[in-house]
């Protein structure tokens, strides 16, 4: 009967319940989920390339300003729109994907201003060699999924990187050693 009358009387002033959210483990979702980077070709334009095939786990909560996250990146997946080229990144120059057919991105320190989520640190592991980098987010959103109803989040963020910084420095400065990296991905609360 109390417990009942609580509930009642929290609801009848607003009570936020997601202010006793605890951390909530979210699993990427492999069709909204992909992670693409831009270069300059020899100042004749910016190229774009993504991967087609990135997995990971999210930790969140935003009440205590709290996360970690765990991204796979299958090398292989790499897709510039030309099957040639596709080849060409994946050699030993570049990605060597034989050796190396993956790419990791480990963070545990999710930094926040204010209530807003600004940046994610952690570590890149890219062809072997391991890096600190900052992944910016440009956008966080999570909420009900509306179209499964589960717990979802959604976010966007990019980083900048030196292709030297990886052993994969062929063609700098023709071909930019400083790559931008894109993150996009949607994840769920399994």
């Amino acid at each position: 009967m109390y417990l009942k009358l609580l509930v009642v009387l929290f609801a009848t002033l607003g009570f936020n319940w997601a202010a006793l959210a605890a951390p909530i483990t979210y699993t990427s979702d492999a069709n909204h989920t992909f992670a693409s980077f831009t270069y300059n070709h020899l100042g004749f334009s910016e190229q774009t390339s993504r991967f087609n095939n990135v997995s990971g786990t999210v930790v969140y909560d935003a009440v205590a300003k709290t996360g970690n996250a765990n991204i796979t990146i299958d090398t292989k997946s790499v897709d510039t729109g030309s099957t040639l080229f596709n080849g060409h990144i994946q050699s030993e120059d570049f990605l060597s994907t034989e050796k190396y057919p993956s790419a990791t991105f480990k963070s545990d320190k999710f930094v926040f201003s204010g209530d807003k989520l600004t940046s994610i640190q952690g570590v890149l592991t890219l062809k072997g060699l391991s890096k600190p980098i900052t992944l910016d987010v440009t956008n966080i959103d999570c909420k009900k999924h509306p179209m499964n109803g589960s717990d979802a989040c959604g976010a966007n963020a990019v980083a900048k990187v030196k292709r030297s910084d990886f052993n994969m420095a062929k063609y700098a400065p023709a071909v930019t050693d400083e790559v931008t990296i894109r993150i996009s991905i949607e994840a769920s609360a399994k």
